[in-house]
């Protein structure tokens, strides 16, 4: 039953899951797993379809020709994953 707890809560395992399943296949307990915690979570499931469009669109952006060798400096990427990570904190 714990497990069922830790799967149906962790939000935090979720997105990384449906971040995950954008770039490669997640295993079969992986999709249990994701499913069930996407069956009780709103937020997780509003997160899925931001992830989708928003892989979308920069699949887009680097398919264009004038776009490919466009990239983000690494100060503006860590500050973007500081502030994911400030932001996910709020939410345990």
């Amino acid at each position: 039953m714990n497990s069922i707890k830790g799967i149906i809560y962790n939000c935090r395992h979720a997105t990384f899951l449906i971040e995950k399943k954008q770039i490669k296949k997640l295993t079969f307990t992986e999709n249990i797993k994701l499913r069930i915690h996407l069956t009780g979570c709103s937020v997780c499931r509003i997160f899925q379809k931001q992830s989708i469009l928003i892989n979308r669109m920069a699949k887009r952006l680097i398919g264009d020709s004038e776009n490919k060798d466009r990239k983000l400096d690494e100060q503006f990427k860590r500050h973007l994953q500081d502030k994911i990570e400030n932001e996910l904190g709020k939410n345990l």
